[in-house]
């Protein structure tokens, strides 16, 4: 190796060096690819997505042969610098090339490419991965030999190699990955993704309209009351029943008898032959359950029954869907109907509004497990039937009831959150 001119030496010292890097580089790009980010690429025809993608499919090969290479080019380095210090200084320079290199190594080799790596992943990984398919066919059986003793030491550690981490996404990861999305997904669709999200902690019961306050035609009131309402309606869909909403005869679609009613042969008779059979919905189903009942019996409304079969109210399509994209309605004041904003900043909030709106209009944070609507809140709290002007706190939040009618709280007043001695106020 004497007659090697050092230029040589140095050249292939440098180029051991800079293969090196790109073993450690590569590595890391690998290992920090995003997997969706990657399948996406690879089903969108990237070649080197697709490349990569295989490469990944097999870590413990990928890994090997990576170590393989990176550990032979740096004991060849280590090598050639031994050489070329024997050259410069003798035997005593040797332990000075060997710190030299070892800095070298660290900074150029290690830590500079694989920060790069970690922050351009896919700029270093596709490239790469180009050079290591062919190095991991080439040298197969080499690589093969080495994961077989390290698989039968890990075995023999209680860990079975086969045994690889799920790549399936939790509810509570996608919603990480949902919010962390930023200006990709757009503020609104992100909302609505995180809805999706949450139909399956919901239930019929958390939304549905209350037994007291459904709408619907009683057969016993006077025909021209009855024709009145079909007229005068603002739905399209109304419960027909005769005394009580128990006593229920079907469901009674409103533009089917409108041509009749204009042409003034409209009969209590045609409207029975109008009638729909009503749809029951057990009173604990998930709203992502009863959102494809709907879709698959062809209905938009059904009444809420009890585990005696007593109707408790009545839940529709659109309401399932308000869930999800906001409330639907032609007049942007009206957007929350039970919740009015007052001058001085209060709220003047219906009875009958749901726990799941008070929370994502007013900041709350009640369980939705307990009871559903404000006057059940008000009511359990106090444990009695309040009087006018009677207040309390819930979450934090000043509630004074306003009006009451019969046995339940009709409107009260809802004031800004108070803040606590030690508490981080809230944002609104």
């Amino acid at each position: 190796m004497s007659e090697v001119p050092l230029s040589l030496l140095f050249g292939l010292l440098a180029t051991l060096i800079v293969l090196s890097a790109c073993f450690s580089s590569s590595e890391t790009a690998l290992m920090t690819l995003n997997r969706y980010r990657l399948r996406h690429l690879s089903r969108a025809g990237h070649r080197g997505a697709r490349r990569a993608e295989a490469l990944l499919e097999r870590p413990d090969r990928l890994i090997g042969i990576i170590l393989l290479g990176n550990n032979f080019v740096n004991i060849a380095a280590s090598s050639v610098a031994t050489l070329i210090a024997l050259r410069l200084g003798g035997e005593g320079a040797i332990a000075a090339a060997t710190g030299l290199l070892t800095l070298v190594i660290l900074i150029f080799a290690e830590v500079a490419p694989k920060t790069l790596a970690a922050l351009q992943p896919e700029r270093v990984a596709f490239p790469a991965s180009l050079a290591l398919g062919p190095l991991l066919r080439l040298l197969y059986p080499l690589v093969w030999l080495t994961n077989f003793a390290a698989n039968a030491l890990l075995r023999l550690l209680g860990v079975d190699p086969a045994e690889g981490g799920g790549s399936a996404l939790s509810r509570e990861e996608l919603r990480t990955v949902v919010n962390e999305a930023g200006a990709m997904i757009p503020r609104r669709h992100q909302k609505m993704l995180l809805s999706i999200l949450d139909l399956d902690q919901a239930t019929v019961e958390d939304i549905m309209v209350p037994r007291n306050e459904i709408v619907g035609i009683d057969l016993d009131s006077d025909w021209d009351d009855i024709c009145r309402q079909i007229t005068e309606t603002q739905y399209t869909r109304l419960p027909v029943y005769r005394g009580a909403i128990d006593s229920i005869e079907g469901v009674l679609h409103v533009r089917r008898v409108l041509t009749s009613m204009l042409s003034g042969r409209f009969t209590p008779e045609e409207l029975q032959q109008h009638l729909r059979e009503p749809y029951f919905v057990p009173e604990g189903t998930p709203l992502h359950v009863q959102m494809l009942n709907f879709q698959a019996r062809r209905r938009r409304i059904g009444l809420v029954v009890d585990e005696y079969g007593d109707i408790m109210g009545l839940v529709t399509l659109e309401d399932i869907l308000e869930e999800i994209v906001g409330e639907f309605t032609t007049d942007p004041a009206e957007a929350v109907q039970d919740i009015h904003p007052q001058e001085d900043g209060s709220f003047l909030v219906d009875g009958s509004a749901s726990v799941r709106e008070l929370n994502r209009v007013l900041r709350w944070s009640v369980p939705t497990d307990g009871p559903k609507t404000l006057n059940g809140l008000i009511l359990e709290q106090l444990e009695t039937i309040p009087e006018p002007g009677t207040s309390l706190l819930i979450d934090d939040h000043p509630v004074t009831v306003v009006q009451t009618e019969g046995n339940r709280v009709k409107v009260a007043r809802v004031q800004q959150r108070v803040q606590r001695r030690g508490r981080r106020p809230a944002v609104d």
